[in-house]
């Protein structure tokens, strides 16, 4: 048996029928920048994560990038964020000129600590932090924002992975901070044919400021107000996407019914002293949402004789993320580490993400723990 860490094709082979014709009748008018099919996907996914006003960009990193520039950050600016991320989240902060400053997580959810991230607020003068949403489940936001009105820091949610989630109390991912940045890229859980974002705000006029910077920096052809860039979502992407949209929760539903059904299996099979599940921490809150599992990233023994042994066995798995900010080699110039940050270091030696998209049937997730099973059995 194959077991792909994600099958794209079962997902298109259901909607092929419902993309083809819209995707066609663009491609026949020819019309594909900033037309009727992204204002249409705008208000639609404005709608969904329940916020005044959605721009769509063109990838998920811009959507930070985009957010640091319409906030005035750069040169001389210091930005905390995880150090435990896909690299972009870092990456945007440098690209406009500001310092990263990074932040150790929490072991049980792989999000910022805060208690960790409250130590570097009462040391240095920061202009923003960027929580990162991990895998699907929101981060402790009623601490985060108790922080910022304590010290005084905008707020940039990086919610790429995230789309959905909800807190505690109902909220969604990226609708917290002063920006939520989405990504769209085909892995995501609502994915487009190609690369694609997304920056919301309850602000409509922070929300405007997007808009031009995304154009260039201008809201008249020719005339430019700011100094933007091109950012722009494609009527191609966005008309998938509002498609794709209307599934997202059901997806969402079948991607946790998945989750329990390995961890059901995992305990019946005694495996948790090798393997240990994701921790969903509001679950007990009653909310829908309380994790869309993006990935489904659990903490194993002998991390990387499994994943060899796994994919032998021709069972897809990733990790997600193998090497910390703080180690990496363009950001040797920052003065960190190897035991700055002990909790991600440690996690980056143990996380293993494990197929749990929707179409996954029961047969192939047993096939995958059977194979844990005979891993750690043998």
């Amino acid at each position: 048996m194959e077991v792909p860490l994600l099958d794209l094709k079962a997902q298109y082979k259901k909607l092929k029928d419902e993309i083809e014709p819209v995707v066609l009748k663009i491609m026949e008018e020819q019309r594909f920048i900033l037309g009727k099919e992204t204002q249409d996907f705008e208000k639609a996914v404005a709608d969904y994560i329940g916020v005044p006003d959605a721009v769509g960009v063109s990838s998920g990193t811009d959507a930070i990038l985009v957010s640091l520039m319409a906030l005035g950050i750069g040169h001389g600016d210091k930005v905390v964020t995880t150090t435990f991320s896909f690299f972009a989240t870092a990456g945007c902060i440098a690209r406009a000129g500001a310092t990263p400053v990074f932040c150790d997580i929490n072991e049980d959810t792989f999000n910022i600590d805060c208690n960790k991230l409250e130590d570097i607020l009462k040391r240095e003068k920061i202009k923003a932090v960027i929580p990162v949403h991990l895998y699907g489940q929101v981060c402790d936001m009623d601490a985060l924002l108790a922080l910022q009105n304590k010290y005084g820091f905008f707020i940039i949610e990086d919610s790429a992975q995230s789309i959905g989630a909800q807190y505690k109390d109902g909220r969604q991912a990226g609708t917290f901070g002063e920006y939520g940045c989405y990504s769209f890229f085909p892995s995501k859980n609502l994915g487009c044919f190609g690369d694609g974002g997304l920056v919301v705000s309850k602000d409509v006029e922070r929300a405007e400021k997007v808009r031009i910077l995304r154009n260039h920096g201008g809201k008249v052809k020719y005339y430019h107000d700011y100094v933007g860039g091109n950012f722009r979502l494609d009527n191609l992407q966005a008309a998938v996407l509002k498609i794709k949209l209307k599934y997202l929760d059901e997806w969402h539903s079948m991607r946790q019914k998945n989750a329990e059904k390995y961890e059901t299996l995992i305990k019946n099979k005694g495996l948790d002293e090798f393997v240990t599940p994701p921790k969903k921490v509001y679950k007990e809150s009653g909310v829908k949402n309380y994790h869309i599992f993006n990935q489904f990233v659990v903490k194993v023994k002998d991390r990387d004789n499994l994943k060899n042994f796994l994919t032998e066995n021709k069972i897809g798995c990733e990790i997600y993320y193998p090497l910390c900010f703080h180690m990496q080699k363009c950001f040797t110039y920052l003065g960190y580490r190897e035991g700055d940050f002990p909790v991600a270091e440690k996690c980056a030696k143990e996380v293993l993400a494990l197929p749990v998209y929707p179409e996954l049937t029961d047969e192939q997730i047993n096939y995958v723990v059977s194979k844990i099973e005979e891993f750690y059995r043998k």
